[in-house]
């Protein structure tokens, strides 16, 4: 389970739990008793909704029409999803490009961020988000999580500011909202840029406002997992014109667009990428928007139910959200693990009991500032050459970088249930406290036998 990739996890749970049992209405009493993986019948053998959902009726038609007109690199299907998403986060400008990645890499760079530069991040993220700060050249800074909220510590950024510092980059994980407005404060008294990691959180809100809309740039993600999917794909959001411009620019080579213009015939005037979403993206992307909001809604209400039932259970500690956050995405649902609750039972044989009752869970992920690719990069030779061997010591980057924190979530306490769990409905909700309790009661018989 430990070694188990985020993205593995969440394609196993788009999948049918184990069906060949009975299931829990016709099980006796004892047999609800006795855990699962103990020999005992799972609570739940249902299957779990699938993801991504494709409806024929609604969703086949704009993709077919497509595929038949040849008309495939971007063109009008593409504009059109742009402005539907900008308007949808509430910003004046949306451009899609290949994955979210790729969205973080092109707003730091046009952005001006690189080379000698610091840029705040949170450790308990996708590797995607410290892999664009790298790509650019720049340095990462790790700020310790804030356990309560699972966000990067709005409290405990100033203190990692220095005069290298550039920008700073909030990530609303797991569709959690981030302390936006606490963070913009800070970045307004230091001059710095803020670029939001919203690549999880389609549809959250702060203050009836949705996140990607706070930040002088919002990044988004839609790959397959995320709540809006496209397979692969991205999108920058922003009411900077001028920065949006150069964003246009650059995932179209450098060629000239907008504001970004020269002399008559004067050819690429940016260094640029290709970085273009395709017609058909696009039309599986309009498809999946006219469901976005009333999924939200769902995975809302049965988090809330959910939440309010898991924290009747000595050892379950549910997430909390700010005060001012209206609305979370829930990309995953949240829980930490105190095994102390649970008798001394590891959260590893926890989590494989939990599994065995039929409900899909995982650890989520390591500490992101003490994996080897930080020193991969460190090794490479921009990177040696951009800064001096004290800066790339990485036994001085590790105490200055160090996350106390955010090791014990990653290593003892983080359960995550997937967003499709929270597309059922409210009985099934049921399942998964029932499961819980179940190992609760048993704890002491598990721990015995692990």
């Amino acid at each position: 389970m430990k070694n188990k990739s985020r993205r593995a996890f969440l394609k196993s749970t788009g999948i049918v739990a184990a069906g060949t049992l009975l299931t829990p209405s016709i099980l006796s009493a004892t047999d609800r008793r006795t855990p699962a993986i103990l020999g005992g019948s799972p609570v739940r053998t249902k299957p779990w909704p699938a993801w991504p959902i494709w409806n024929k009726d609604t969703d086949e038609k704009i993709v077919v029409d497509d595929l038949r007109s040849g008309i495939w690199s971007r063109a009008s299907l593409v504009t059109q999803f742009e402005q539907e998403w900008a308007a949808y986060i509430g910003t004046k400008r949306s451009l899609t490009v290949v994955n979210g990645t790729n969205a973080l890499i092109a707003s730091l760079l046009q952005m001006g961020i690189g080379g000698g530069d610091e840029v705040i991040v949170p450790p308990y993220t996708f590797i995607a988000t410290v892999a664009a700060v790298l790509a650019t050249g720049a340095m990462p800074v790790f700020v310790d999580t804030d356990v309560a909220s699972w966000q990067i510590d709005a409290g405990k950024i100033e203190a990692k500011i220095t005069p290298r510092t550039r920008a700073i980059i909030p990530v609303h994980i797991l569709g959690l909202p981030a302390d936006m407005v606490r963070i913009m404060e800070i970045a307004k008294k230091h001059d710095l840029v803020v670029i939001e990691d919203a690549c999880q959180a389609h549809g959250a809100e702060i203050d009836h406002r949705r996140v990607g809309s706070f930040g002088h740039a919002g990044c988004w993600s839609f790959q397959n997992s995320k709540n809006l999917a496209i397979g692969e794909g991205g999108a920058i959001t922003s009411n900077d014109g001028q920065f949006m411009d150069k964003c246009y620019s650059y995932h179209n080579y450098g060629n000239p667009y907008g504001s970004v213009v020269g002399q008559v015939n004067a050819g690429t005037l940016i260094a640029g990428n290709k970085l273009r979403l395709t017609e058909y993206q696009a039309a599986i992307g309009l498809g999946q928007l006219k469901r976005l909001q009333g999924e939200t809604e769902k995975r809302n209400a049965n988090a809330a139910y959910l939440r309010g039932k898991l924290s009747k259970i000595p050892g379950v500690i549910p997430y909390k959200l700010y005060d001012n956050v209206t609305k979370a995405a829930f990309h995953l649902f949240p829980f930490r693990y105190d095994k102390e609750g649970f008798k001394g039972l590891p959260r590893a044989d926890f989590l494989k009991a939990l599994n065995a009752e039929g409900i899909p869970c995982s650890e989520g992920y390591a500490p992101l500032n003490k994996m080897p690719y930080l020193e991969n990069a460190f090794g490479s030779k921009n990177y040696r050459k951009m800064y001096t061997a004290a800066e790339l010591d990485m036994h001085a980057f590790n105490d200055r970088n160090n996350c106390p924190l955010n090791d014990k979530l990653c290593n003892e306490e983080a359960v995550w249930f997937y967003q499709s769990l929270l597309l059922a409905d409210k009985p099934d909700m049921d399942d998964i406290v029932n499961a819980i309790e179940k190992i609760h009661a048993n704890a002491g018989t598990l721990n015995m036998k692990k």
